[in-house]
């Protein structure tokens, strides 16, 4: 019987919480337009990319799951390559929290990256 690790234990998944983490701290620093403006969709952006990889982890097909950390990635780059970069752009962030952000969403593009590798490689393992 193999293993299972639990969605808590995996890492691509611990680092998208710790990503969701920083993004409401953001959040919560924005004043009311600016959540209404760009805050509602970059945090719900942000928590999206946990939230798919939950959602691809528990299904049963392969591709299904690989459709959802797709989706997880297409999040990360809404989230971090659009949202983010016009929270900075506009001086609602400070830089600090930006370049934080950044380097988790390095990290964990490239684990993202691996997971889907990993996922096509045992669908393969198993044909």
């Amino acid at each position: 019987m193999k293993d299972y690790i639990q969605l808590k234990d995996l890492e691509v998944y611990r680092i998208s919480r710790e990503l969701s983490l920083i993004a409401w701290d953001i959040y919560e620093g924005l004043d009311w337009r600016d959540k209404k403006i760009m805050g509602d969709q970059f945090v719900e952006s942000t928590d999206s990319v946990g939230a798919n990889i939950a959602e691809g982890y528990k299904r049963y097909h392969y591709l299904d799951r690989i459709k959802f950390y797709y989706n997880s990635r297409s999040s990360l780059s809404e989230s971090c390559d659009h949202w983010l970069e016009l929270l900075y752009e506009r001086k609602k962030i400070a830089k600090t929290g930006f370049e934080k952000i950044k380097a988790l969403e390095t990290k964990l593009s490239i684990k993202l990256a691996n997971f889907i590798a990993t996922t096509y490689k045992a669908k393969s393992r198993e044909l």
